[in-house]
C-alpha cells in the first residue's frame, strides 16, 4: 500500500520550498500524492519559481474542490504538509473554518489525529499568529518554521530549501539523503 501525501501551498512567500519537497517526493512509487492551492498560490508560485504547478507532474485539485478525496477522513490520505503556510491559513485552521479545500484537508488530518506539518514563512510574528499556531501545536500539528539553519555552510539558496525539506522528510518518517545533518562535515 503506497502512503498518500497532499501538499497544500497557501499564497504565503515561501513556493520554492513547495517545488523542491514535490520533486523530492513525487518519482517515489511507494507514494502518492496531491496538491491543492490557495487561490493567492497560483500567483506566488509563478512568480518565485518562474514556472506553473502543472509542470510537476502532481493532481492539482481547486481550492473548491470539496469532492477530492482527502476531503474526508475515510479516504486514509496519512499526512498532509501546508508549505508555505500563511497566517490566513493558520487562523482559519485554528479556528475549525473550513472555507477551502485546502482547510477542510488539514481539518480533516487534525480530527483524525494524522500527520499535519505547517511551514509558517513569516516574520514577524504577532501574538495572534503565536496563539494560533500554539493550538495548532496542542490540537497535533507540527509546527516546522521555514528557518534554516546555517551550522551545515550553506552555500545557495537550495543548500538552505534542502535544509528545511529534509526536515519535513524527516517529519513524515520518509528516508532521504538531503541537506546535511546536524554534525556533518560540509
Amino acid at each position: 500500500m503506497s502512503r498518500r501525501i497532499v501538499i497544500g501551498v497557501s499564497g504565503a512567500s515561501g513556493a520554492p520550498y513547495a517545488r523542491r519537497l514535490l520533486l523530492a517526493l513525487k518519482d517515489r512509487p511507494q507514494i502518492e500524492l496531491a496538491m491543492v492551492l490557495s487561490e493567492n498560490a497560483r500567483a506566488i508560485w509563478e512568480l518565485e519559481c518562474g514556472s506553473s504547478p502543472e509542470d510537476l507532474g502532481v493532481p492539482i485539485r481547486a481550492p473548491t474542490d470539496w469532492s477530492a478525496p482527502f476531503a474526508s477522513g475515510s479516504a486514509l490520505w496519512q499526512a498532509m504538509v501546508i508549505v508555505p503556510c500563511s497566517m490566513g491559513v493558520v487562523g482559519r485552521i485554528a479556528a475549525g473554518t473550513c472555507d477551502s479545500l485546502l482547510e477542510r484537508a488539514a481539518d480533516v488530518m487534525l480530527k483524525e489525529r494524522r500527520t499535519l506539518i505547517l511551514v509558517p514563512r513569516e516574520t514577524p510574528l504577532s501574538a495572534i499568529h503565536l496563539q494560533a499556531l500554539t493550538t495548532l501545536a496542542h490540537a497535533g500539528a507540527v509546527v516546522l518554521p521555514a528557518s534554516p539553519p546555517f551550522y551545515g555552510a550553506p552555500r545557495t539558496i537550495d543548500d538552505m530549501l534542502d535544509s528545511i525539506v529534509a526536515r519535513i522528510l524527516d517529519h513524515l518518517g520518509i528516508e532521504h539523503d538531503i541537506g546535511r545533518r546536524w554534525g556533518d562535515r560540509p
